[in-house]
């Protein structure tokens, strides 16, 4: 497998937008990560995918998932770009190596405040639920102040209070460096779900590298993870990375991997 210093992710360029492929503004970036026993995420993968598992410095072997909240604004498909929504949205993702060996997400689904949300559950069969969300964010300079995150109870319920820093992405407890966090945690392209009708799905996105800062949660708790049996009520998270704003492109449609 490629190193971090020269995983090709690094160096994958902008793909040419085709007709139904989606860009939009991720504001309000908060990327909530959970140490998780790797055993237990293993069970509730789709067959095909494993764990990414790492040794955290006090010896233990753990996987990951994130919760990443954001604001969508001007979301829109290249063949109409006139027509822009904006919403809150949450995906639940674990991090793990795909049928062909590279690193990858998996996600477990998403919230989004709006009607769409029946869009890609069904034509697509991917897993969306719609949540009543609020993000409230204030930032000064770049630094996140405040960061505050409800969902309604249900599929996605979210309880989530986070604060920033000045200090930027560094190496975080059971990476090797700061580029090995960010490939795993931050600069995942692809991603696979489990459709509706039993079959593994796959997508991709693209985005410049994420410049993050480190933060802290003062309440982090996601109905998603807890229901599923990786994360206990009130367990702290592995780490907080927050950045005002990212440019995403969201490669469509879907294919059955």
């Amino acid at each position: 497998m490629p190193t971090a210093a020269t995983d090709p992710a690094w160096r994958r360029p902008r793909p040419r937008r085709r007709w139904l492929d989606a860009t939009t503004i991720l504001v309000d970036f908060a990327l909530v990560t959970f140490d998780v026993d790797p055993g237990r995420l293993a069970a509730v993968l789709p067959t095909g995918l494993v764990p990414e598992v790492r040794t955290l410095d006090d010896g233990r072997e753990r996987g990951f998932v994130s919760a990443v909240s954001f604001r969508d604004v001007d979301f829109r498909f290249a063949l109409a770009p006139v027509v822009r929504r904006s919403f809150f949205q949450t995906n639940y993702r674990a991090y793990v190596r795909g049928p062909a060996g590279g690193r990858a997400v998996h996600f477990f689904g998403t919230t989004l405040d709006s009607v769409w949300s029946v869009i890609p559950r069904r034509v697509w069969g991917m897993p969306w639920h719609r949540g009543r969300t609020s993000i409230e964010a204030t930032w000064a300079g770049g630094r996140c102040m405040t960061y505050r995150h409800r969902c309604e109870p249900g599929w996605g319920g979210a309880d989530v209070d986070l604060t920033g820093t000045d200090e930027p992405l560094r190496r975080l407890d059971g990476f090797v460096d700061l580029d090995d966090a960010a490939l795993v945690l931050t600069h995942p392209l692809d991603g696979f779900f489990a459709r509706s009708d039993g079959r593994l799905g796959r997508y991709s996105v693209w985005h410049e590298r994420l410049r993050p800062t480190i933060g802290a949660a003062q309440r982090a708790r996601y109905e998603v993870f807890e229901r599923l049996g990786l994360v206990a009520s009130g367990q702290e998270p592995h780490s907080v990375l927050l950045q005002p704003s990212v440019e995403f492109d969201v490669l469509l449609p879907p294919v059955v991997a």
